[in-house]
């Protein structure tokens, strides 16, 4: 009776028990891996209890084994295996209990299914697990690769797409377009109506851009209120036109942001000339375009005109 009741506590009330630990644990990795560690050690006292009969003790072993390397890699293997050689050596000492290494055929039998089922629910779980760590490093790149509020590129990632496309431009002759976008007055905005109207105001621009520009366009935040676009394959003329329509859109729906009666934009853009020696040259000509609108008055879209203006 006493071992059927220490059977009961070990398979059935243990689980939940340790399960509960962890879960409530300061550390909860820490908890879990003592938690293993027990678990070797009871492993090592049902291997002397049997009098380490062959098939039942090796698949205890290799368990326990399972768990351990699963659970943090071969040196916790090698602990776990070592507590449990000595807990089981310490219960045939001081107990004088028989040793029987034999596997009758009944206990072949009785072993089978846990050989089958055992590594099978492992492997679900390593699975599950593994299928998790790749849906937390895909939540991971898009955190390193694109801008909290507005969801576009961070300047980071843009650049270097931007420097992908110069490079592309270069060795297959292909065309594109980049334009800078700078909401006007936008400090004006913040200190006005507020920081939550001014943000509200760069995810207006933010959707426009994403419902006026191509799927194939490449959208970045590259600074507090301004935005990037990469257009491949796109003269300037079509760049503009495709401006035109932003502006013309902003104003037409100018009451889904109030207090605000408009958002007023200006925009720099630079068509790829072959001439540039580098991505910044090309990034260059589109800011100084930028800055010509802005200078000219604001509300307005300049096309750099040569790759001498970014020099």
């Amino acid at each position: 009776m006493w071992l059927t009741l220490l059977l009961f506590i070990n398979g059935f009330l243990w689980p939940h028990l340790a399960y509960w630990l962890s879960l409530r644990a300061r550390d909860p990795k820490a908890t879990e891996l003592r938690n293993l560690l027990l678990d070797s050690a009871l492993g090592g006292v049902w291997i002397a209890l049997m009098g380490l009969n062959a098939l039942p003790s090796a698949l205890i072993v290799s368990m326990m084994g399972m768990n351990n390397v699963a659970a943090s890699g071969g040196r916790f293997f090698f602990r776990g295996l070592l507590l449990q050689m000595a807990v089981m050596g310490a219960m045939l000492l001081l107990l004088r209990l028989p040793v029987s290494v034999a596997t009758t055929l009944l206990q072949v039998y009785i072993c089978l299914p846990m050989l089958v089922v055992y590594p099978v629910f492992l492997g679900q779980v390593t699975y599950q697990t593994a299928i998790k760590l790749a849906q937390h490093k895909r939540k991971l790149m898009e955190i390193s690769t694109h801008d909290g509020m507005t969801g576009v590129y961070n300047r980071r990632h843009w650049e270097h797409l931007l420097r992908n496309e110069y490079d592309n431009c270069k060795r297959y002759k292909r065309m594109a377009t980049l334009l800078l976008i700078d909401i006007d007055h936008f400090k004006t905005i913040n200190d006005t109506f507020g920081h939550d109207i001014g943000d509200e105001a760069l995810l207006r621009v933010t959707d426009e851009l994403r419902l006026t520009l191509r799927a194939s366009d490449v959208i970045g935040r590259f600074g507090g209120d301004e935005f990037a676009v990469i257009m491949p394959e796109t003269p300037s003329l079509n760049a503009l036109l495709a401006m035109s329509r932003v502006r013309d859109n902003l104003q037409e729906n100018r009451e889904l942001l109030a207090p605000l009666t408009a958002i007023h934009i200006s925009v720099g853009i630079a068509q790829y000339m072959p001439e540039m020696t580098s991505y910044r040259e090309w990034l260059k000509a589109a800011d100084v375009a930028l800055y010509r609108a802005k200078n000219g008055g604001r509300g307005r879209t300049e096309i750099a005109l040569a790759s001498t203006e970014a020099k």
